[in-house]
């Protein structure tokens, strides 16, 4: 173990150690239609060039527009243009060609007068408006060009970034492979929620929980269960681990006779690089390698471990995505109460965001913030961060708070 012991590791050190210890995985090639959620591996560049020639912005005629200098004004139509069955001449002086949204000008014409502004009698046309050149005209290229970069690698694609790519002409991409995160919950004390509840037990909620947040944050959660407190049922259910890109363990990381999971994990090579930070609440965090793949044990406590995932396991996701581990970055907000001065611990208090009468983004942080209570933890939408020995905040002071994610 290269851990030095009895040390609190400050917050940010403790997450440059973990940054430090985790790599980006490889890249996987997949259909753009399955790309929803995941991290392009690549630059993208667009195949084609959009719109590939000019086109039509609206209904109505596409017109020479020095032939439409004056209103009223007649034309002959010769012709229809639709988008997908475009009029294969083109416009000679005094002619019109009616065009619809999308279709390609023809050539020769260079404006479109709407449908609203001409009256037509067979195939004289009159045009009540006068036109310009490049009137409702969409040019070639308006939207991108053969070999634009549109998207970069590292963006995490949504709905939006996925239909552009589509339009690219790009039917594969390279993408990251997901994180698989194994997640193993310790304790005699826990039980699946659904079965008989002792007298000295309560529900694991945390190993559903956190693998909710590694699919949230874009890995693949495997839960493993609960391991008991005793050597073989620990090393028996660590098993289901092999394949693993990472293990996260709930539980078991404190200095109790029954958390075993420092000695046990470590006569299975685990090689400790901390265990213990300056945070509150969950200052028991144990971080190393085992079997080659990174390790984070978090504390039992749920709102310890939700708290500790946010801060420790999405940094870590986000680097085995290749994704900018800066989203994370902290904000301010104006307190709506006074908080008093803080300890060795960095603090990270459950608050609700709102806005003043002024537009300016506030934070209440709730007032009972006891680590088990996991119903204040769930109306949070953020933590107020109290830095080690912080002095008292009075209500109007701007605090520092971490957002977070409503998917996580």
């Amino acid at each position: 173990m290269s851990e030095t012991p009895d040390v609190l590791l400050p917050v940010e050190d403790a997450k440059a150690e973990i940054l430090i210890g985790i790599s980006q995985l490889e890249a996987e090639r997949i259909s753009v239609a399955a790309a929803h959620g995941r991290v392009l591996a690549e630059d993208l560049a667009s195949r084609i060039t959009h719109p590939p020639k000019p086109v039509s912005a609206m209904d109505g005629y596409a017109v020479r527009s020095a032939d439409v200098t004056r209103a009223p004004s007649k034309l002959k139509m010769t012709g229809e243009s639709a988008a997908g069955n475009s009029f294969n001449g083109s416009i000679g002086p005094g002619e019109t060609v009616r065009i619809f949204t999308g279709a390609v000008v023809p050539e020769g014409g260079d404006a479109i007068v709407i449908q609203e502004d001409t009256d037509a009698d067979g195939d004289q046309i009159t045009l009540h408006e006068t036109a310009t050149a490049g009137q409702y005209v969409r040019p070639q290229g308006l939207d991108f060009e053969k070999g634009q970069v549109l998207l970069e690698s590292g963006t995490t694609l949504n709905s939006r970034h996925v239909a552009l790519a589509a339009g690219m002409d790009i039917p594969w991409i390279n993408v990251t492979r997901q994180p698989r995160v194994a997640v193993l919950s310790t304790g005699n004390e826990l039980v699946l929620p659904g079965e008989f509840i002792g007298e000295d037990q309560i529900i694991s909620s945390n190993s559903i929980g956190i693998t909710a947040f590694v699919d949230a944050a874009g890995g693949i959660g495997i839960n493993l269960g609960i391991a008991r407190d005793n050597p073989d049922s620990l090393k028996s259910m660590l098993q289901g681990a092999a394949g693993a890109d990472m293990l996260v363990t709930i539980g078991g990381a404190s200095v109790g006779d029954y958390d075993l999971v420092k000695s046990v994990l470590g006569e299975e090579g685990l090689d400790i690089t901390f265990s213990r930070v300056a945070m509150r609440p969950g200052k028991p965090l144990i971080f190393g390698t085992l079997y080659g793949k990174p390790m984070l044990g978090l504390p039992g406590n749920a709102v310890s471990a939700g708290i500790t995932a946010v801060l420790f396991l999405k940094p870590a996701i986000d680097v085995m995505l290749g994704r900018d581990v800066a989203s994370q970055e902290q904000e301010t907000a104006i307190l709506t109460r006074d908080l008093p001065k803080n300890d060795r611990r960095q603090d990270y208090l459950r608050s609700v965001l709102g806005r003043n009468k002024a537009g300016d983004l506030t934070v209440k942080p709730f007032e009972k913030q006891d680590s088990s209570m996991l119903a204040v933890f769930s109306s949070a939408d953020c933590l107020a961060v109290r830095a080690p020995f912080a002095e008292p905040a009075k209500k109007g002071d701007r605090i520092d708070i971490i957002r977070l994610d409503p998917r996580g």
